[in-house]
């Protein structure tokens, strides 16, 4: 499949190029405003920098950027000028410019932070910000220096060490992030806000379709916001932010071009992205390519662990006087090996093919209202197709799917009692085709919702809530009669509830309590598999009369954040009736020899405890520490299976405005709370080491990252790997990225 797509990915990578230099190098012909304005952008996360005081020097004049990172100055006459740029969390940046014919009358400058905490201050004439959004871009983003330091072959190895994720794996390829214990669809992954459609949260062997590299931050939202996307509060939202569709027009070519290599799997990455300006146009593709060979441990190679993956896309912005609108085209293209020879695997190993292809749209449409700001719109449209391959090059299994979605969304305008707010619905079409010698049922799904969210605020007492109603038909392309009952059409109603109280106990210290009730629908594997699965080397057998999930789910926490200290301490609870789980039967399938998974709905509870502190002990020098912990139970008392254990990170670091690095043990304790046909895992502790450098030269911004994992090459096995009983995992590596940032 990669192959013969080859020849057109090379066609389109060099007419590309060949474009990207024939702007870089065309006269743009000149305009006649004298207007001057910008666009501040965080060198790091490629954000807008808001509420920076941008000042002419030689017309002292100055002005300040607004929420989306924009400044403007009227009536300047031709001629060269200082520009002075300064925000209390960046360094100040001087920008020599020329207005000779006004050839540019808009520039794009990215600023360099500072490595400062600051505590909270309100200034009454700027927006509201809600104390959990605080929180959750303290304790639930990963941008800038942290997403580089943190940056691994899939977007659930560069979360692994968050607190409270975990990484569910069959092989450095299918690997999937898992949030207090809870996998699959309970955990809830997007794309600039819109569903990944692919196959990762059915089974272990399965990749996510996402490339980590070109992320700008990767944000885990929990609480009452997951309603506006999924009505599984108990789990969460991983949302990767790449603004594949442009968000503002402007007047400069900027972007990135990257380079990243490790050592254990001799992997390399290229990548170059950018954003081009045909004004009122703004155009911005991407383009990358990695490939790895099969990896390493420290007692020696996994084989059939490597991995190619082709990633490109083109998005397009348009900015009239009546709003924004945006399209992209995504290609994404990925063949590995699943290892096998062992229990619980293909003997000789599984080869995938996968690709996905996806349309998105977006339209933002202001509103004169007293109590709506604007409407939001998008639509995505997919195509997935998924080859399992056995050695000999015959198909085993065969998967496809066209997805369509279509969201509304209308944001409220802040009012006395609410500071933000937002309704919206949401539909879904999925058409699932099987092929190969797998025998679940094809079929059609249809989703219809309904949701609202609200924050607002009572002197010391901060309020988040929101409500989903879902209504979805599941109907197989034939009504029959098998072994496993009755495959016939289902339909669900659910609903699902969260809120939020948080307290300002000082100016330091809040503490805050959760409570949810949570749905969710079983999956088409679920209900209607009936037969083998190649890759995953098991016969699964479905349960058509499932009932949808319902759970509770209660939390509390304090955060503390303040110039030299910032702590946050969550204890969790959470109770499902009808938790919906495969499990080994322990029997055999004599017909393919293969252990039989049997699905079921049984009561089960989740409990545990998180822990973050990052305290500046010296003037450059922080130390860092967090934990997480989950149990899981029937109700009878027994343990769910794949449930991590007790895990954490240990470390210091030196961070400046230019240099950063440090060295940090990540641990987990011995994992006894076993399922049947579990076995034990033993603990762990590695030493890692990072080293980080950036520097601007005019127009160019550079960083470098230098990572060193597990530096002792000590064997360690991860309690939630399918392949732990034949290998333990990657041995030291030696991680190596460059980005370089520009504007032209």
């Amino acid at each position: 499949m990669m192959t013969n797509k080859r020849n057109f990915i090379n066609h389109l990578a060099f007419n590309t190029v060949v474009l990207f230099f024939v702007i870089l190098f065309t006269n743009i012909s000149a305009s006649e405003k004298r207007n001057l304005s910008g666009l501040l952008i965080d060198s790091e996360t490629s954000s807008p920098v808001p509420f920076a005081s941008v000042f002419i020097i030689e017309l002292n004049a100055g002005t300040e950027s607004d929420q989306e990172g924009t400044f403007a100055f009227s009536g300047i006459e031709e001629g060269a000028y200082t520009l002075r740029i300064t925000h209390i969390g960046y360094k100040e940046k001087l920008v020599k410019i020329k207005l000779d014919d006004i050839r540019k009358s808009q520039f794009l400058i990215y600023l360099l932070p500072k490595s400062i905490e600051i505590s909270s201050v309100t200034i009454s004439d700027k927006p509201y910000v809600s104390k959990f959004a605080d929180l959750n871009e303290l304790a639930g983003v990963l941008k800038g220096k942290e997403l580089q330091k943190e940056l691994g072959l899939t977007l659930a190895a560069t979360l692994k060490n968050e607190t409270g994720i975990s990484i569910r794996t069959m092989g450095p390829a299918p690997a999937r992030p898992v949030i207090r214990g809870l996998g699959g669809d309970r955990v809830f992954i997007t794309e600039d806000g819109i569903k990944t459609s692919d196959l990762s949260a059915t089974s272990p062997d399965h990749a996510v379709t996402i490339e980590p590299f070109s992320t700008e931050r990767i944000e885990v939202i929990r609480g009452p916001k997951v309603l506006t996307k999924t009505p599984v509060t108990i789990g969460g939202v991983v949302n990767v932010v790449r603004n594949e569709i442009p968000l503002q027009v402007h007047d400069e070519i900027f972007g990135t071009v990257g380079m990243y290599g490790e050592s254990a799997n001799m992997g390399y990455l290229t990548a170059i992205a950018s954003e081009i300006p045909f004004s009122p146009f703004n155009v911005r593709f991407e383009i990358s390519k990695r490939k790895t060979k099969d990896v390493n441990s420290a007692l020696g190679k996994l084989k059939n662990s490597n991995s190619e993956n082709m990633n490109y896309s083109i998005g397009l912005g348009f900015f009239p006087s009546l709003g924004s609108f945006g399209v992209s085209y995504r290609d994404f293209e990925l063949d590995y090996g699943v290892p096998g020879g062992f229990i619980g695997a293909h003997p000789l190993g599984v080869n995938i093919s996968m690709y996905r292809n996806q349309l998105n749209g977006r339209a933002d449409l202001p509103i004169n209202s007293k109590y709506f700001q604007n409407v939001e719109i998008l639509y995505a449209n997919s195509i997935y197709r998924h080859k399992e391959f056995e050695k000999s090059g015959k198909i085993g299994s065969e998967f496809r799917i066209y997805n369509y979605q279509l969201s509304a969304k209308l944001i409220h305008a802040p009012s006395t009692f609410f500071s933000e707010g937002l309704s919206g619905i949401s539909t879904e079409f999925r058409d699932f085709d099987i092929g190969g010698y797998v025998f679940t049922s094809p079929t059609k799904s249809w989703n219809l919702s309904l949701y609202t969210f609200h924050s607002f605020r009572i002197n010391r007492i901060n309020i988040e809530a929101a409500a989903r109603l879902n209504y979805d038909i599941i109907t197989p392309r034939r009504e029959k009669y098998s072994s496993i009952g009755k495959v016939q059409q289902r339909k669900f109603f659910t609903h699902s509830l969260s809120a939020s109280l948080l307290y300002e106990w000082t100016q330091k210290v809040n503490a805050g309590i959760n409570l949810s009730k949570s749905s969710r629908v079983p999956t088409i594997e679920e209900l209607y598999s009936e037969g083998p699965h190649l890759a995953a080397y098991s016969y699964e057998i479905g349960n058509p009369n499932l009932k949808a999930e319902s759970g509770i789910g209660a939390e509390v926490f304090v955060y503390h954040k303040f110039t030299n200290l910032f702590y946050n301490i969550n204890f969790f609870w959470n109770h499902i009736s009808n938790y919906i789980i495969p499990r080994n039967s322990g029997k055999i399938n004599y017909a393919t020899f293969l252990p039989i998974y049997l699905t079921s709905g049984v009561a089960a509870n989740l409990y545990g405890f998180e822990t973050q502190f990052d305290w500046k002990a010296l003037n450059n020098i922080s130390l860092i520490t967090s934990a997480s912990y989950t149990v899981g139970r029937f109700s009878n008392g027994t343990y769910l299976p794949q449930i991590p254990p007790l895990k954490g990170n240990v470390g210091i670091k030196y961070s400046s405005d230019q240099i950063n690095y440090g060295i940090s043990c990540e641990y987990a304790l011995r994992q006894t709370n076993l399922d049947i046909f579990e076995e034990t895992t033993a603990g762990y502790a590695i030493l890692n080491a990072y080293f980080q450098y950036a520097f601007t030269s005019s127009i160019l911004h550079h960083t470098l990252s230098l990572n060193i994992d597990n530096i002792l090459n000590k064997e360690y096995r991860n309690h939630l790997s399918r392949v732990k009983q034949i290998i333990p995992e990657v041995g030291i590596n030696i991680k190596l990225l460059y980005k370089l940032y520009f504007h032209l």
